[in-house]
Protein backbone atom coordinates (compact mmCIF):
# COMPACT_ATOMS: atom_id res chain seq x y z
CA UNK A 1 0.00 0.00 0.00
CA UNK A 2 1.48 3.32 -0.99
CA UNK A 3 1.71 6.15 1.46
CA UNK A 4 -0.08 9.34 0.57
CA UNK A 5 -0.11 12.66 2.37
CA UNK A 6 -3.21 11.96 4.51
CA UNK A 7 -1.34 11.41 7.78
CA UNK A 8 0.86 14.39 7.21
CA UNK A 9 -2.13 16.71 7.00
CA UNK A 10 -2.54 16.13 10.72
CA UNK A 11 0.78 17.78 11.36
CA UNK A 12 0.62 20.77 9.07
CA UNK A 13 -1.07 22.97 11.64
CA UNK A 14 2.37 23.13 13.23
CA UNK A 15 3.33 25.51 10.43
CA UNK A 16 1.18 28.06 12.23
CA UNK A 17 3.00 27.49 15.51
CA UNK A 18 5.87 29.54 16.81
CA UNK A 19 8.46 27.05 15.58
CA UNK A 20 8.28 26.72 11.80
CA UNK A 21 10.68 24.25 10.21
CA UNK A 22 12.21 24.12 6.77
CA UNK A 23 13.75 21.38 4.67
CA UNK A 24 16.84 21.19 2.52
CA UNK A 25 16.89 22.77 -0.94
CA UNK A 26 15.89 20.79 -3.98
CA UNK A 27 13.99 21.00 -7.22
CA UNK A 28 10.28 21.06 -6.61
CA UNK A 29 7.52 19.13 -8.30
CA UNK A 30 5.04 21.56 -6.76
CA UNK A 31 4.91 25.06 -8.17
CA UNK A 32 5.71 27.79 -5.66
CA UNK A 33 2.76 30.17 -5.59
CA UNK A 34 3.46 33.55 -7.08
CA UNK A 35 1.64 36.78 -6.44
CA UNK A 36 1.98 39.97 -8.48
CA UNK A 37 2.82 43.24 -6.81
CA UNK A 38 -0.72 44.58 -7.03
CA UNK A 39 -2.17 41.46 -5.40
CA UNK A 40 0.35 41.69 -2.57
CA UNK A 41 -0.41 45.37 -2.09
CA UNK A 42 -4.05 44.50 -1.50
CA UNK A 43 -3.35 41.82 1.13
CA UNK A 44 -3.32 42.62 4.82
CA UNK A 45 -0.49 41.27 6.98
CA UNK A 46 -2.93 38.88 8.59
CA UNK A 47 -3.98 37.55 5.19
CA UNK A 48 -0.34 37.09 4.21
CA UNK A 49 0.42 35.14 7.36
CA UNK A 50 -2.71 33.00 7.01
CA UNK A 51 -1.85 32.15 3.40
CA UNK A 52 1.78 31.35 4.17
CA UNK A 53 0.81 29.41 7.30
CA UNK A 54 -1.75 27.33 5.40
CA UNK A 55 0.53 26.70 2.44
CA UNK A 56 1.70 23.22 3.49
CA UNK A 57 -1.82 22.09 4.36
CA UNK A 58 -3.15 23.33 1.01
CA UNK A 59 -0.37 21.62 -0.95
CA UNK A 60 -0.66 18.34 0.95
CA UNK A 61 -4.43 18.36 0.44
CA UNK A 62 -3.96 18.84 -3.29
CA UNK A 63 -1.41 16.03 -3.48
CA UNK A 64 -3.74 13.77 -1.51
CA UNK A 65 -6.57 14.45 -3.98
CA UNK A 66 -4.25 13.37 -6.76
CA UNK A 67 -3.26 10.24 -4.78
CA UNK A 68 0.38 11.27 -5.00
CA UNK A 69 2.60 8.76 -3.14
CA UNK A 70 4.25 10.24 -0.07
CA UNK A 71 7.85 11.26 -0.51
CA UNK A 72 10.17 12.88 2.03
CA UNK A 73 11.67 14.75 -0.88
CA UNK A 74 8.35 16.36 -1.82
CA UNK A 75 7.63 17.00 1.86
CA UNK A 76 10.91 18.88 2.26
CA UNK A 77 10.33 20.82 -0.93
CA UNK A 78 6.90 21.99 0.17
CA UNK A 79 8.30 23.14 3.52
CA UNK A 80 11.02 25.02 1.66
CA UNK A 81 8.44 26.67 -0.57
CA UNK A 82 6.43 27.71 2.47
CA UNK A 83 9.53 29.32 3.92
CA UNK A 84 10.19 31.14 0.64
CA UNK A 85 6.60 32.36 0.46
CA UNK A 86 6.75 33.68 4.01
CA UNK A 87 10.04 35.44 3.23
CA UNK A 88 8.52 36.98 0.09
CA UNK A 89 5.52 38.31 1.98
CA UNK A 90 7.69 39.60 4.82
CA UNK A 91 10.00 41.42 2.40
CA UNK A 92 7.04 43.13 0.71
CA UNK A 93 5.46 44.03 4.05
CA UNK A 94 8.71 45.60 5.25
CA UNK A 95 8.38 48.20 2.45
CA UNK A 96 5.02 49.39 3.73
CA UNK A 97 4.62 52.59 5.68
CA UNK A 98 2.38 53.23 8.65
CA UNK A 99 2.51 49.72 10.08
CA UNK A 100 1.10 49.53 13.57
CA UNK A 101 -0.23 47.22 16.28
CA UNK A 102 -1.16 43.78 14.98
CA UNK A 103 0.72 44.44 11.72
CA UNK A 104 3.98 44.01 13.64
CA UNK A 105 2.69 40.78 15.18
CA UNK A 106 1.87 39.21 11.81
CA UNK A 107 5.08 40.51 10.27
CA UNK A 108 6.99 38.93 13.16
CA UNK A 109 5.26 35.62 12.52
CA UNK A 110 6.05 35.79 8.80
CA UNK A 111 9.72 36.35 9.59
CA UNK A 112 9.63 33.52 12.13
CA UNK A 113 8.05 31.22 9.55
CA UNK A 114 10.82 32.24 7.14
CA UNK A 115 13.48 31.49 9.82
CA UNK A 116 14.53 35.15 10.02
CA UNK A 117 14.80 35.22 13.80
CA UNK A 118 16.37 38.68 14.17
CA UNK A 119 13.62 40.34 12.12
CA UNK A 120 11.03 38.29 13.97
CA UNK A 121 12.27 39.62 17.32
CA UNK A 122 12.43 43.18 16.00
CA UNK A 123 8.78 43.13 14.93
CA UNK A 124 7.48 41.20 17.92
CA UNK A 125 9.13 43.73 20.21
CA UNK A 126 7.49 46.57 18.28
CA UNK A 127 4.17 44.78 18.74
CA UNK A 128 4.77 44.38 22.48
CA UNK A 129 5.61 48.08 22.74
CA UNK A 130 2.39 49.01 20.94
CA UNK A 131 0.31 48.30 24.03
CA UNK A 132 -1.98 45.75 22.38
CA UNK A 133 -4.80 44.43 24.54
CA UNK A 134 -4.93 41.15 22.61
CA UNK A 135 -3.28 39.07 25.32
CA UNK A 136 -3.19 35.90 23.23
CA UNK A 137 -1.01 37.60 20.64
CA UNK A 138 1.04 39.31 23.36
CA UNK A 139 1.84 35.99 25.00
CA UNK A 140 2.78 34.31 21.73
CA UNK A 141 5.03 37.24 20.79
CA UNK A 142 6.71 37.10 24.19
CA UNK A 143 7.26 33.37 23.89
CA UNK A 144 9.09 33.70 20.57
CA UNK A 145 11.29 36.51 21.88
CA UNK A 146 12.10 34.40 24.94
CA UNK A 147 13.04 31.35 22.87
CA UNK A 148 15.33 33.41 20.64
CA UNK A 149 16.90 35.24 23.58
CA UNK A 150 17.53 31.92 25.32
CA UNK A 151 19.04 30.48 22.14
CA UNK A 152 21.39 33.46 21.93
CA UNK A 153 22.16 33.00 25.64
CA UNK A 154 20.76 36.41 26.50
CA UNK A 155 19.68 34.98 29.81
CA UNK A 156 18.78 38.16 31.67
CA UNK A 157 16.39 39.21 28.90
CA UNK A 158 14.90 35.74 28.58
CA UNK A 159 14.37 35.32 32.32
CA UNK A 160 12.77 38.78 32.66
CA UNK A 161 10.30 38.13 29.86
CA UNK A 162 9.58 34.61 31.10
CA UNK A 163 8.48 36.01 34.47
CA UNK A 164 6.11 38.36 32.67
CA UNK A 165 4.79 35.52 30.52
CA UNK A 166 4.16 33.25 33.52
CA UNK A 167 2.39 36.02 35.44
CA UNK A 168 0.05 36.77 32.52
CA UNK A 169 -2.86 35.05 30.80
CA UNK A 170 -3.40 33.01 28.73
CA UNK A 171 -0.57 30.54 29.13
CA UNK A 172 -0.13 27.84 26.49
CA UNK A 173 1.70 24.70 27.57
CA UNK A 174 3.23 24.28 24.11
CA UNK A 175 4.84 27.71 24.49
CA UNK A 176 5.87 27.02 28.10
CA UNK A 177 7.50 23.73 27.12
CA UNK A 178 9.50 25.35 24.29
CA UNK A 179 10.66 28.32 26.37
CA UNK A 180 11.69 26.21 29.36
CA UNK A 181 13.37 23.62 27.16
CA UNK A 182 15.45 26.21 25.31
CA UNK A 183 16.55 27.88 28.54
CA UNK A 184 17.53 24.52 30.05
CA UNK A 185 19.46 23.61 26.90
CA UNK A 186 21.30 26.93 26.68
CA UNK A 187 22.22 26.99 30.38
CA UNK A 188 23.52 23.46 30.00
CA UNK A 189 25.73 24.53 27.10
CA UNK A 190 27.08 27.24 29.40
CA UNK A 191 27.84 24.53 32.00
CA UNK A 192 25.42 26.26 34.38
CA UNK A 193 23.55 23.15 35.48
CA UNK A 194 22.11 24.75 38.61
CA UNK A 195 20.30 27.32 36.45
CA UNK A 196 19.35 24.67 33.89
CA UNK A 197 17.69 22.27 36.35
CA UNK A 198 14.54 24.27 37.27
CA UNK A 199 13.84 25.05 33.61
CA UNK A 200 14.27 21.38 32.70
CA UNK A 201 11.85 20.52 35.52
CA UNK A 202 9.20 22.94 34.21
CA UNK A 203 9.62 21.72 30.63
CA UNK A 204 9.10 18.13 31.82
CA UNK A 205 5.95 19.11 33.75
CA UNK A 206 4.51 20.87 30.71
CA UNK A 207 5.15 17.95 28.36
CA UNK A 208 3.55 15.51 30.81
CA UNK A 209 0.29 17.44 30.46
CA UNK A 210 0.68 17.83 26.71
CA UNK A 211 1.04 14.06 26.28
CA UNK A 212 -2.52 13.67 27.62
CA UNK A 213 -4.03 16.18 25.18
CA UNK A 214 -5.28 16.13 21.62
CA UNK A 215 -2.00 17.11 19.97
CA UNK A 216 -0.43 14.70 17.45
CA UNK A 217 0.68 11.69 19.48
CA UNK A 218 4.13 11.30 17.94
CA UNK A 219 5.14 14.91 18.58
CA UNK A 220 3.74 14.98 22.12
CA UNK A 221 5.47 11.73 23.11
CA UNK A 222 8.74 12.83 21.52
CA UNK A 223 8.68 16.02 23.58
CA UNK A 224 7.85 14.07 26.75
CA UNK A 225 10.77 11.69 26.23
CA UNK A 226 13.19 14.47 25.34
CA UNK A 227 12.30 16.62 28.35
CA UNK A 228 12.37 13.66 30.75
CA UNK A 229 15.77 12.45 29.60
CA UNK A 230 17.14 16.01 29.66
CA UNK A 231 16.04 16.46 33.27
CA UNK A 232 17.53 13.08 34.19
CA UNK A 233 20.87 13.95 32.60
CA UNK A 234 21.07 17.36 34.26
CA UNK A 235 20.28 15.96 37.71
CA UNK A 236 22.75 13.12 37.11
CA UNK A 237 25.50 15.59 36.20
CA UNK A 238 24.67 17.59 39.34
CA UNK A 239 25.05 14.44 41.42
CA UNK A 240 21.40 14.50 42.50
CA UNK A 241 20.91 10.75 42.16
CA UNK A 242 17.48 10.64 43.80
CA UNK A 243 16.10 13.40 41.56
CA UNK A 244 17.69 11.79 38.49
CA UNK A 245 16.03 8.45 39.28
CA UNK A 246 12.73 10.19 40.00
CA UNK A 247 12.69 11.72 36.50
CA UNK A 248 13.09 8.26 34.97
CA UNK A 249 10.44 6.76 37.25
CA UNK A 250 7.94 9.45 36.25
CA UNK A 251 8.83 8.96 32.58
CA UNK A 252 8.12 5.22 32.87
CA UNK A 253 4.85 5.85 34.72
CA UNK A 254 3.67 8.35 32.10
CA UNK A 255 4.46 5.91 29.29
CA UNK A 256 1.98 3.29 30.51
CA UNK A 257 -1.36 5.16 30.11
CA UNK A 258 -0.36 6.17 26.56
CA UNK A 259 1.08 2.69 25.87
CA UNK A 260 4.37 4.05 24.54
CA UNK A 261 6.79 1.14 24.40
CA UNK A 262 9.58 3.46 23.22
CA UNK A 263 9.41 5.73 26.28
CA UNK A 264 8.91 2.75 28.60
CA UNK A 265 12.00 0.99 27.29
CA UNK A 266 14.19 4.10 27.26
CA UNK A 267 13.24 5.12 30.82
CA UNK A 268 13.92 1.68 32.31
CA UNK A 269 17.06 1.05 30.24
CA UNK A 270 18.51 4.38 31.40
CA UNK A 271 17.52 3.58 34.99
CA UNK A 272 19.23 0.19 34.95
CA UNK A 273 22.42 1.63 33.47
CA UNK A 274 22.36 4.51 35.96
CA UNK A 275 22.12 2.09 38.89
CA UNK A 276 25.06 0.12 37.51
CA UNK A 277 27.13 3.25 36.98
CA UNK A 278 26.46 4.34 40.56
CA UNK A 279 27.68 1.01 41.97
CA UNK A 280 24.24 -0.50 42.59
CA UNK A 281 24.51 -3.50 40.28
CA UNK A 282 22.30 -5.80 42.37
CA UNK A 283 19.51 -3.23 42.44
CA UNK A 284 19.89 -2.75 38.68
CA UNK A 285 19.51 -6.46 37.94
CA UNK A 286 16.55 -6.65 40.31
CA UNK A 287 14.90 -3.81 38.37
CA UNK A 288 15.53 -5.80 35.18
CA UNK A 289 13.81 -8.90 36.61
CA UNK A 290 10.91 -6.87 37.97
CA UNK A 291 10.44 -5.18 34.61
CA UNK A 292 10.11 -8.51 32.79
CA UNK A 293 7.36 -9.46 35.25
CA UNK A 294 5.56 -6.11 34.98
CA UNK A 295 5.42 -5.95 31.19
CA UNK A 296 2.34 -8.21 31.07
CA UNK A 297 0.28 -5.83 33.22
CA UNK A 298 1.82 -2.62 31.86
CA UNK A 299 0.87 -3.29 28.22
CA UNK A 300 -2.50 -4.29 26.82
CA UNK A 301 -1.42 -5.64 23.45
CA UNK A 302 0.08 -9.17 23.39
CA UNK A 303 2.26 -8.24 20.42
CA UNK A 304 3.56 -5.15 22.23
CA UNK A 305 4.29 -7.20 25.35
CA UNK A 306 6.29 -9.66 23.27
CA UNK A 307 8.17 -6.85 21.52
CA UNK A 308 9.16 -5.06 24.74
CA UNK A 309 10.16 -8.32 26.47
CA UNK A 310 12.34 -9.25 23.52
CA UNK A 311 14.08 -5.86 23.60
CA UNK A 312 14.93 -6.24 27.25
CA UNK A 313 16.02 -9.86 26.90
CA UNK A 314 18.50 -8.79 24.22
CA UNK A 315 19.96 -6.33 26.74
CA UNK A 316 20.44 -8.89 29.53
CA UNK A 317 24.06 -9.72 28.68
CA UNK A 318 24.91 -6.01 28.35
CA UNK A 319 23.55 -5.33 31.83
CA UNK A 320 25.51 -8.28 33.20
CA UNK A 321 28.89 -7.19 31.80
CA UNK A 322 28.53 -3.45 32.48
CA UNK A 323 30.73 -2.46 35.41
CA UNK A 324 32.63 -5.75 35.25
CA UNK A 325 36.10 -6.66 34.01
CA UNK A 326 35.92 -7.22 30.25
CA UNK A 327 35.71 -10.95 29.42
CA UNK A 328 38.79 -12.40 27.75
CA UNK A 329 38.50 -12.74 23.97
CA UNK A 330 38.28 -16.37 22.91
CA UNK A 331 38.24 -18.41 19.69
CA UNK A 332 40.06 -15.67 17.75
CA UNK A 333 41.52 -17.56 14.79
CA UNK A 334 43.27 -14.72 12.93
CA UNK A 335 44.36 -11.15 13.59
CA UNK A 336 44.57 -8.67 10.72
CA UNK A 337 47.32 -7.59 10.70
CA UNK A 338 48.97 -10.60 12.32
CA UNK A 339 49.50 -9.02 15.74
CA UNK A 340 47.60 -11.01 18.41
CA UNK A 341 46.09 -8.79 21.09
CA UNK A 342 44.87 -9.59 24.58
CA UNK A 343 42.62 -7.14 26.39
CA UNK A 344 44.79 -7.46 29.48
CA UNK A 345 47.69 -6.06 27.42
CA UNK A 346 45.63 -2.95 26.66
CA UNK A 347 45.18 -1.77 30.25
CA UNK A 348 45.78 1.96 30.35
CA UNK A 349 44.04 2.32 26.99
CA UNK A 350 40.39 2.92 26.16
CA UNK A 351 39.25 0.03 23.96
CA UNK A 352 36.35 0.06 21.51
CA UNK A 353 35.21 -3.39 20.40
CA UNK A 354 33.23 -2.96 17.18
CA UNK A 355 31.28 -6.15 16.43
CA UNK A 356 30.45 -6.15 12.71
CA UNK A 357 30.06 -8.19 9.52
CA UNK A 358 30.76 -7.43 5.86
CA UNK A 359 27.07 -7.98 4.96
CA UNK A 360 25.81 -5.56 7.65
CA UNK A 361 24.83 -2.20 6.10
CA UNK A 362 24.66 -0.25 9.40
CA UNK A 363 28.10 -1.66 10.29
CA UNK A 364 29.59 -0.25 7.10
CA UNK A 365 27.82 3.08 7.69
CA UNK A 366 29.81 3.45 10.92
CA UNK A 367 33.20 3.13 9.19
CA UNK A 368 33.77 6.87 8.52
CA UNK A 369 33.33 7.68 12.23
CA UNK A 370 35.52 4.76 13.32
CA UNK A 371 38.27 5.84 10.92
CA UNK A 372 38.07 9.43 12.17
CA UNK A 373 38.15 8.38 15.83
CA UNK A 374 41.19 6.17 15.20
CA UNK A 375 43.06 8.97 13.46
CA UNK A 376 42.26 11.73 15.96
CA UNK A 377 42.19 9.83 19.26
CA UNK A 378 44.77 7.05 18.82
CA UNK A 379 47.51 9.14 20.39
CA UNK A 380 45.21 9.94 23.33
CA UNK A 381 44.89 6.25 24.12
CA UNK A 382 42.00 4.91 22.02
CA UNK A 383 42.35 1.41 20.53
CA UNK A 384 39.69 0.12 18.13
CA UNK A 385 39.32 -3.59 17.42
CA UNK A 386 37.00 -4.70 14.64
CA UNK A 387 35.37 -7.92 15.86
CA UNK A 388 34.04 -10.23 13.14
CA UNK A 389 33.87 -13.98 12.49
CA UNK A 390 33.82 -16.58 9.75
CA UNK A 391 30.46 -16.77 7.99
CA UNK A 392 31.38 -19.53 5.51
CA UNK A 393 30.78 -17.51 2.35
CA UNK A 394 32.13 -14.71 0.18
CA UNK A 395 29.94 -12.95 -2.38
CA UNK A 396 27.13 -15.48 -1.73
CA UNK A 397 29.43 -18.42 -2.49
CA UNK A 398 30.61 -21.05 -0.03
CA UNK A 399 34.13 -20.19 1.15
CA UNK A 400 36.74 -21.76 3.42
CA UNK A 401 38.57 -19.80 6.12
CA UNK A 402 41.55 -18.87 3.94
CA UNK A 403 39.27 -17.51 1.21
CA UNK A 404 37.41 -15.41 3.78
CA UNK A 405 40.67 -14.07 5.23
CA UNK A 406 41.86 -13.09 1.74
CA UNK A 407 38.56 -11.30 1.19
CA UNK A 408 38.74 -9.53 4.58
CA UNK A 409 42.27 -8.32 3.82
CA UNK A 410 41.07 -6.87 0.50
CA UNK A 411 37.98 -5.44 2.20
CA UNK A 412 40.10 -3.78 4.89
CA UNK A 413 42.34 -2.23 2.26
CA UNK A 414 39.53 -1.09 -0.06
CA UNK A 415 37.72 0.65 2.83
CA UNK A 416 40.98 2.12 4.18
CA UNK A 417 40.29 0.77 7.66
CA UNK A 418 43.39 1.62 9.73
CA UNK A 419 42.60 -0.38 12.88
CA UNK A 420 43.01 -4.11 13.49
CA UNK A 421 40.50 -6.93 13.02
CA UNK A 422 39.97 -10.02 15.14
CA UNK A 423 38.39 -12.89 13.19
CA UNK A 424 36.72 -15.52 15.38
CA UNK A 425 35.81 -19.09 14.61
CA UNK A 426 32.32 -19.19 16.09
CA UNK A 427 30.04 -16.86 18.06
CA UNK A 428 31.56 -17.20 21.54
CA UNK A 429 32.78 -13.58 21.70
CA UNK A 430 29.51 -12.22 20.35
CA UNK A 431 27.50 -14.18 22.92
CA UNK A 432 29.83 -13.18 25.75
CA UNK A 433 29.48 -9.48 24.90
CA UNK A 434 25.79 -9.53 23.97
CA UNK A 435 26.64 -8.76 20.35
CA UNK A 436 24.12 -11.05 18.68
CA UNK A 437 22.71 -7.96 16.96
CA UNK A 438 25.06 -6.04 14.65
CA UNK A 439 26.66 -3.63 14.92
CA UNK A 440 27.40 -3.68 18.64
CA UNK A 441 29.84 -1.29 20.29
CA UNK A 442 31.51 -2.11 23.61
CA UNK A 443 33.72 0.40 25.41
CA UNK A 444 36.30 -0.73 27.97
CA UNK A 445 37.97 1.85 30.22
CA UNK A 446 41.65 2.17 31.13
CA UNK A 447 41.19 -0.22 34.07
CA UNK A 448 39.69 -2.93 31.85
CA UNK A 449 36.08 -2.37 32.99
CA UNK A 450 33.16 -2.50 30.54
CA UNK A 451 31.53 0.91 30.65
CA UNK A 452 29.31 0.92 27.55
CA UNK A 453 27.54 -1.72 25.46
CA UNK A 454 24.91 -0.88 22.82
CA UNK A 455 23.68 -2.42 19.59
CA UNK A 456 22.56 -0.57 16.47
CA UNK A 457 23.85 2.43 14.58
CA UNK A 458 22.55 5.94 13.93
CA UNK A 459 23.87 9.49 14.06
CA UNK A 460 22.66 9.88 17.65
CA UNK A 461 24.23 6.54 18.62
CA UNK A 462 27.57 7.56 17.08
CA UNK A 463 27.40 10.87 18.96
CA UNK A 464 26.71 8.93 22.17
CA UNK A 465 29.67 6.59 21.60
CA UNK A 466 31.99 9.48 20.80
CA UNK A 467 30.93 11.36 23.95
CA UNK A 468 31.59 8.24 26.03
CA UNK A 469 35.00 7.74 24.39
CA UNK A 470 35.97 11.31 25.28
CA UNK A 471 34.76 10.81 28.85
CA UNK A 472 36.77 7.60 29.29
CA UNK A 473 39.87 9.12 27.72
CA UNK A 474 39.65 11.97 30.24
CA UNK A 475 39.74 9.49 33.11
CA UNK A 476 43.16 8.63 34.42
Amino acid sequence: MRKTFTLFLLFTFLSLGIHAQSGRPGKSSVTTPSANVNALDEMTLQQMFTKAGNYTKDQFTELEKKKTPYSKKIHRRILKEQKQLAAKYAAQAETRENLSGADFYYLGRLHWLASNSDYAVKNFEKFLESGSIDQKKVQTARSVVIVIAAYKREFEKAEHLLKRYLSSKPMHLTEVAKMEKQLAHSYRLEKNLIAAAPHAEEAFKATQTLSKGTRPRAEALSQLLDSGITLFEIQKELGNNEKAENALTILREKSIPVQSHGIYYRAIDQHIKFLINTNRKNKALELYKTTLKNINKDFNSPSMRAYVKNRFKKRKKHYEILGETAPKLVTVDRWLPNKPVQLSDLRGKVVLLDFWAVWCGPCLAAFPSLIEWHKTLKDDGLVILGMTRYYGEVDSKVADHNTEIDFLNRFKKSHALPYGFAVSDGQANQIMYGATGLPTAVLIDRKGIVRYAESGNSKSREDEIFAMIKKLLAEK
